[in-house]
């Protein structure tokens, strides 16, 4: 787990083209990729798991998380290689998949993944319902970072302690209660024609937590003390611009929209930013807001942002972009997954798909090695993570495991690494976490743009011929 993400030096366009020399020209698979992707999910999964687990090495675990007043918290993914259950990273990343689903549904279709992207969705979205078990309170947390860094094994294994932590009107989270908020809503849109009941209960809690994180203004981990040290949320203001955007695109109310201007200048979210994560959620909302209201000052922020992104930002030697050592290529995933969906409206499509193509298949192996457990050629076999790490049971799996020098005895499909420094040097190493660390966020943004390519390859849309830098 990591801090909060820093922006380092800048490079110039023409370093970027040079880079780009490195870089092997590969035709991947994106639609095998998605399949993984998702088996990723389904390894992470917390409580009584589906008898058609596709998961072999894993089973049923925490049947017993509850919270202050036995609430039943079972459910919901474990957040990393530990077993720790954080509702923001778990709300962002399921706000990214949703987002992805919305945009790229024919990629799960034509693989035929989109009823396991659903169960992936709804296995999220059921956790977040029981989390909220009234309008005004939600808990943001199962598992306690000292107890459960002490134990290395299996989650089915698992004997320690696991309190729950929550928000409520005197311990504010606007953060937490806007990006669950924010998840909820964009799941309603994708489960609106699968089934309308479920949208419609996921669109009011929705609308409850939006509600509380506007009325009750509060940083999440000032209510959950100790999450600063992992999630880390410097603001709540991006948060809740970002549920009210999202909020309008599921029920076009002009509340919403109204919510979400007043908040993007109250909070001063029209700046340039540099990044896209869990914890920083301005240049998403800059481009939901000029997809749904194609007015200039929107347009020409995404277009702004993307511009930085593709032709300034700072690069490996080899192209990748390079803004945090920490989750690397999540935070190129991620941006490639803005700049992709301002491609869909119009604004310089062919550079920021060919951008985004670059950057994806970098991760999957055009630069000399795939980072994506399970595909392509050197991929990661150390990943750090606990359960992947143990041998078949019955044989006792403990820190000797993590210690050991020898592959994970199972093979963590899909997961998308850390990644490699600015040098793009990686180390193939279980202990260090710099470089091999797996979580949930580090494959959403990942996992929506490999959809968003397969899109593109299925319906036959071509941006390979780029003449020279649109700007």
């Amino acid at each position: 787990m990591r801090a909060a993400c820093v922006v380092v030096c800048l490079c110039s366009a023409v370093a970027v083209s040079l880079s780009m020399v490195a870089v092997e020209v590969q035709d991947h698979d994106y639609g095998h990729v998605l399949r993984l992707s998702l088996l990723f999910y389904e390894a992470q999964r917390s409580g009584r798991l589906s008898p058609d687990n596709r998961v072999p090495w894993r089973g049923d675990s925490a049947l017993d998380d509850q919270g202050q007043l036995g609430e039943d918290l079972t459910g919901g993914y474990y957040d990393a290689g530990d077993f720790v259950k954080f509702g923001f990273t778990m709300a962002s990343t399921t706000t990214l998949l949703a987002w992805g689903c919305l945009s790229y549904k024919d990629a799960y279709l034509s693989t035929g993944e989109w009823g396991h992207m659903l169960q992936s969705l709804r296995w999220a979205t059921d956790y977040f319902i029981k989390c909220h078990i009234s309008p005004y309170e939600l808990y943001g947390q199962v598992g306690e970072f000292s107890l459960d860094h002490k134990y290395w094994g299996r989650p089915e294994e698992m004997n320690m302690t696991r309190p729950a932590y929550k928000i409520d009107k005197n311990n504010p989270g606007s953060d937490l209660a806007g990006e669950t908020a924010a998840a909820l809503a964009a799941c309603s849109m994708v489960f609106k024609d699968e089934d309308p009941d479920y949208a419609k209960e996921l669109l009011a809690h929705a609308n409850q937590l939006y509600d509380f994180a506007d009325k009750y203004r509060g940083l999440y981990n000032d209510a959950i003390k100790g999450a600063a040290e992992y999630y880390e949320s410097s603001d709540y203001g991006d948060e809740l611009t970002w549920a009210a955007v999202w909020l309008y695109k599921a029920t076009n109310l002009t509340y919403y929209l109204d919510e979400a201007e007043h908040n993007y200048m109250q909070f001063r979210l029209k700046e340039r930013p540099n990044e896209f994560f869990y914890n920083k959620k301005v240049a998403g909302v800059q481009v939901l807001l000029a997809q749904l209201t194609r007015r200039p000052e929107y347009i020409e922020a995404a277009k702004s942002f993307c511009n930085f992104t593709v032709f300034h930002q700072q690069r490996t030697p080899k192209g990748l972009v390079y803004i945090d050592k920490v989750g690397t290529l999540c935070h190129a995933a991620n941006v490639a997954f803005l700049c992709l969906q301002a491609a869909d409206d119009g604004i310089n499509s062919n550079r920021y798909r060919q951008f985004a193509k670059q950057q994806i298949d970098y991760m999957l192996g055009s630069a000399g090695r795939s980072y994506v457990v399970g595909y392509g050629r050197h991929y990661p076999h150390q990943p750090h993570h606990a359960a992947s790490s143990c041998p078949d049971r019955p044989e006792v799996c403990n820190w000797s495991n993590f210690r050991s020098a020898k592959p994970n005895p199972q093979i963590l499909y899909g997961a998308l690494v850390s990644g490699p420094d600015e040098n793009d040097f990686y180390q193939d190493k279980r202990e260090d976490f710099i470089y091999n660390e797996v979580t949930l966020d580090y494959n959403a943004g990942f996992q929506s743009v490999i959809a968003g390519l397969h899109y593109l390859k299925v319906n036959n849309i071509s941006f390979e011929s780029v003449s020279g830098p649109a700007r």
